[in-house]
């Protein structure tokens, strides 16, 4: 049996499953999968938790499939957050070193990031993330570290990342009553680009697209830090359910339909192709053209990806995509959804998997688990950490910095 202090634990708690992935930290700190359990999930609704008891079992279904692979009995873990309450600003913050030698030392670090922090945020939101993109020393930048320089007035520029407080507060409910302590909430966004982004798409500036099942998060990644993210209101989901008005079929044969034949670009079907689409209540069956249901679907898919496109160019990086855009999510795997982005954006697309694991690769061999395989490493990179606010011993370019602890005075 694994030992507790070398596995690290990644739960996705999405609006149509509980995905849970336990993995092993290795001699050469890599790491290794040994354990995955999913659970579909009726207890969340756009990413926000709606009934807490259905989330709960949910939970405890997934973790107790992935613990009897694993051999492993979970006590804490990394949980992703991607409600569409989740906003982001980009912040400032200076600080004088007034010493004599005036050295930049690991308590002015700290101070600098906390007067970023210190923005006014209405009552009922709280940070998650506090990411540092860039240090400033006397009108110097692009420093990522700056422990050690010699300076009088030192900068931050970091972006944050917030939530609502009592919908995280319950999101950490429903993970306890499941028996399991929460050792941070992470942006799922942020989680899935520690999975597949490489540190060249980081540089040149990349975009990626999480299409969840209610909602879809993005992030922004330029110079090897994330500049800019949120959340759209549409996903996967919302697709299904286009299909199932419009050709008054079950939801079931609805989500069918969209895995099997469904496609969002009409360039990409025929016209001679048709479908048997059962009615509600089991009445007549239906035969449409598989075009049909790409006019269905184009519009909707259309919609999400203007969003992004439209909250990038708001605030100017639309067109420093030079990387590209990077999919992911388990609504990304729609036909068609590649070619379209590449059509919005103008710039080029692939689909983003989990890479360089170890172990049960082929369980994670998809979109799906693009979030749950980050968190494994968000939280190995977490671990390893000194702490908050000490970046000479954790690389701004190495990983996402955060509040490590944050809501833990409500648990």
């Amino acid at each position: 049996m694994p030992k507790p202090d070398t596995c690290l634990v990644g739960i996705d708690i999405g609006s149509s499953k509980v995905g849970v992935l336990i993995g092993k930290k290795d001699d050469d700190g890599d790491i290794e999968i040994i354990g995955q359990g999913m659970a579909p999930n009726r207890g969340t609704r756009r990413g926000n938790v709606v009934n807490v008891e259905s989330t709960v079992e949910a939970l405890r279904h997934a973790t107790e499939e992935a613990e009897m692979m694993a051999g492993y009995e979970i006590e804490g873990a990394f949980v992703g957050v991607a409600g569409f309450d989740v906003r982001s600003v980009n912040s400032r913050g200076m600080v004088a070193v007034t010493r004599k030698d005036r050295e930049i030392r690991a308590a002015d670090i700290q101070r600098v990031l906390d007067a970023a922090q210190s923005a006014a945020l209405p009552s009922d939101r709280e940070i998650l993330h506090a990411i540092p993109q860039e240090f400033i020393v006397d009108d110097q930048g692009g420093i990522s570290d700056p422990l050690g320089m010699s300076g009088s007035r030192l900068e931050v520029a970091v972006h944050l990342v917030t939530g609502h407080t009592t919908r995280g507060k319950t999101v950490l409910t429903c993970v306890n009553k499941a028996g399991i302590r929460v050792k941070e909430l992470v942006f799922e966004p942020l989680a899935a680009a520690e999975s597949m982004l490489r540190l060249q798409e980081r540089e040149l500036g990349t975009l990626l697209i999480d299409v969840g099942s209610g909602t879809s998060g993005f992030a922004f990644f330029l110079e090897g830090e994330v500049q800019h993210s949120g959340v759209c209101p549409i996903g996967a989901s919302h697709f299904t359910k286009d299909l199932a008005q419009v050709l008054r079929t079950p939801f079931d044969e609805a989500e069918r339909l969209k895995i099997q034949k469904g496609a969002c670009l009409t360039s990409l079907v025929g016209d001679d192709e048709g479908i048997s689409v059962p009615s509600v209540g089991g009445g007549t069956v239906n035969v449409v053209r598989r075009r049909e249901l790409c006019e269905i679907l184009q519009p909707r898919a259309e919609e999400l990806l203007q969003l992004v496109h439209d909250d990038l160019q708001r605030v100017g990086r639309a067109d420093q995509l030079r990387g590209g855009v990077v999919i992911t999510g388990g609504g990304a795997q729609l036909s068609g959804l590649l070619e379209l982005t590449e059509q919005v954006f103008d710039t080029g697309v692939r689909y983003g998997l989990p890479e360089g694991f170890k172990g049960l690769t082929q369980v994670i061999e998809s979109p799906s688990w693009s979030t749950a395989a980050g968190l494994l490493r968000y939280g190995l990179l977490a671990e390893e950490a000194p702490g908050r606010g000490q970046p000479n011993r954790l690389s701004v370019k190495s990983m996402i910095g955060s509040l490590k602890g944050m809501f833990s005075d409500l648990l």
